[in-house]
């Protein structure tokens, strides 16, 4: 029988996706699916299976993995400083929106988990507000990729309130279990996990540096690295009274910050949505005895009323998202972020362990999930409109103004840059005030340069003519957190000495002595360089490729090749020359050289961000 049970949950596994592409199944995420056949099959209906020792260790593991995967998927990018472009397209951001959003999630849930209490539905507060403050990040990642939003600031807003939504209730259950379980050992020591998760970050820092050099298919030292992680994580987390889960999702940051290459993460899904997860759906659908729970009046009552709850719980992130979106689609991505599912299932899980709920409150909370992810993604679907974002121009500023910079600012200005150039001479300053848009600065020390607002910006170029300003400058615009700083070395001496750090720092470097030997170079090896260099209606580009879409498509196979000749893709570190059976993968930067109306449409295509 214990065989036979995992041979029918396999098959399901395999099925279900089979079935959901056959029959244009769409709207539903796979999770509900499936904890939808595990219903059907278990001891609700056909009791095909039931919950052997065997399926219940590989659900205990496919609820780690699973948690481990949601770490990665937290976009760390999201927290950091704002780019000068989107600070200016609106005063809200969507790290600001979705942090007030959130705080009134939680405030919400903790009285509706009060009234609850008071009329007697259900009594423990903290575990309701916990289940109640829930947000599903796997649903509406997966919403939010197939309308290709992930990239945009309202996709942004609501990917950040949903992992929100799964790290707040994730540590508050760590320190719920902690306080109110049967766990000796002292809140306290739950510090220890993000102790050792900081130990291993640092540990293995430049693990992916040197990956490719020593990686064989035989090794897989990143798969090796990724279940080391976990156990060593979860193992931590248990010894200190903490539950396996949160150690699983500390993992899965720990790993995102180590900047794992895309194949990893593909791996890494595979093997876990391959086999693990599904188990865990199916088995959670298995286990629900719906007549059971159907036929207790109380029950029957709680399973609508805790629905409602989870609607009311984020009624009023629909009028923080109206502060910056249209009304439909503050109310698309309200009813978006109601779905929840997995953390509910986790949270439930170590509730009953604790015997904290019911059987019966336990199979309401999960029945009243469901429903909000079958409801969320199908009103999302209704409701959203695409809305025109307006195309924001880059922010570019300019220190120093001189022959070598005036002219690519004024080509600059004349396209989707928005530019402002500065000096601290006088001179200068009269000279081109009146042919570009140049400010007058009283020096460039670095706290001048900060209180003019001059690191506010998406590029900042640095072509003073003096390296060491230059050097000073552009490890101050790093740390000041902007995005890209390109500076001027004429000196190669004294580049020489500090090129290391630049680059470690992330700063670009350039030198015209050199960019002209490169020049040069190019029209003896390649004559045409000059006509594309001079060419009014080509160019040379570059792209990020972003889009999934494109990942494993060999170039030949593009659909825009013919309007576009690659040249070069830059990978893992190094340079390598395409043919048309070279395949794309996600994160490479691809050189390629085609028309000025048509490059900007084909870098928009392959930069999308729908890779999550």
């Amino acid at each position: 029988m214990d065989s036979f049970s995992l041979v029918i949950v396999l098959f399901a596994a395999l099925l279900i996706p089979l079935m959901m592409a056959r029959f244009k199944i769409s709207a539903l995420p796979t999770a509900v699916v499936e904890i939808i056949t595990g219903i059907i099959l278990g001891q609700s209906c056909l009791h095909w299976v039931s919950a052997t020792s065997s399926l219940n260790t590989l659900s205990d593991i496919g609820v780690i993995v699973l948690l481990f995967l949601s770490g990665m998927e937290i976009d760390f990018s999201l927290f950091a400083r704002q780019p000068a472009s989107v600070k200016k397209a609106s005063g809200s951001s969507p790290l600001k929106l979705a942090s007030l959003s959130y705080i009134s999630i939680v405030v919400l849930s903790l009285v509706i988990a009060a009234v609850f209490k008071f009329t007697g539905l259900f009594s423990d507060v903290w575990l309701a507000a916990i289940l109640f403050a829930t947000v599903s990040l796997g649903v509406v990642i997966a919403t939010l990729k197939e309308r290709e939003l992930l990239s945009k600031p309202y996709g942004q807003t609501l990917l950040l309130i949903a992992v929100l939504g799964e790290v707040v209730p994730m540590l508050a259950l760590t320190v719920y279990a902690a306080v109110f379980g049967n766990s000796s050992h002292s809140l306290w020591l739950i510090f220890l996990i993000f102790v050792a998760a900081a130990i291993l970050f640092t540990r293995f820092r430049k693990f992916f540096s040197i990956f490719e050099r020593i990686n064989k298919s035989t090794t897989q030292l990143d798969i090796r690295l990724a279940f080391f992680l976990i156990v060593t994580l979860v193992t931590i987390a248990e010894s200190v009274g903490a539950e396996s889960i949160f150690g699983a999702f500390i993992a899965g940051i720990v790993l995102k910050l180590l900047q794992p290459h895309e194949d990893t993460r593909d791996k890494l899904d595979s093997f876990g949505y391959g086999l693990l997860i599904p188990i865990f759906f199916i088995m959670s659908g298995v286990t629900l005895n719906i007549p059971q729970l159907l036929s207790n009046r109380k029950t029957l009552i709680l399973i609508p009323l805790i629905f409602i709850a989870y609607l009311l719980a984020k009624a009023i992130v629909y009028f923080i998202l109206k502060k910056r979106f249209s009304s439909t689609n503050a109310l698309a991505g309200n009813i978006l972020n109601t779905a929840t599912i997995t953390l509910v299932l986790a949270v439930l899980k170590v509730a009953k362990s604790m015997h904290a709920v019911t059987s019966q409150q336990s199979g309401a909370f999960i029945l009243a999930a469901i429903i909000t992810c079958v409801l969320g993604p199908l009103a999302f679907n209704h409701f959203y409109k695409p809305e025109p974002e307006a195309l924001h121009k880059t922010v570019v500023h300019f220190i120093g103004t001189n022959l070598s910079t005036i002219p690519v600012a004024q080509q600059l200005a004349k396209g989707a840059y928005d530019i402002k150039m500065y000096t601290d001479k006088q001179k200068n300053y009269s000279a081109y005030n009146s042919q570009v848009n140049v400010e007058l600065l009283s020096s460039l020390e670095t706290q001048d340069v900060v209180a003019q607002h001059v690191f506010d910006t998406d590029i900042l170029v640095l072509g003073h003519y003096d390296a060491m300003k230059n050097y000073r400058l552009a490890l101050a615009a790093k740390k000041m957190g902007v995005n890209r700083v390109i500076a001027r070395f004429e000196d190669r001496n004294i580049l020489n000495n500090s090129e290391s750090e630049l680059e470690e720092a992330g700063v670009e470097v350039y030198s015209t002595p050199e960019a002209n030997i490169s020049i040069l170079r190019s029209l003896i090896e390649v004559p045409s360089t000059l006509q594309i260099l001079q060419s009014t209606e080509s160019g040379i580009y570059e792209v990020t490729v972003n889009n999934q879409r494109y990942a494993g498509t060999e170039i030949r196979n593009l659909p825009f090749i013919g309007e576009i000749t690659i040249s070069q893709i830059f990978r893992h570190g190094n340079f390598i020359k395409p043919s048309g059976d070279t395949a794309i993968e996600l994160s490479d930067r691809l050189v390629f050289t085609g028309s000025k109306e048509q490059a900007p449409v084909i870098r928009a295509a392959l930069g999308k961000l729908n890779k999550n």
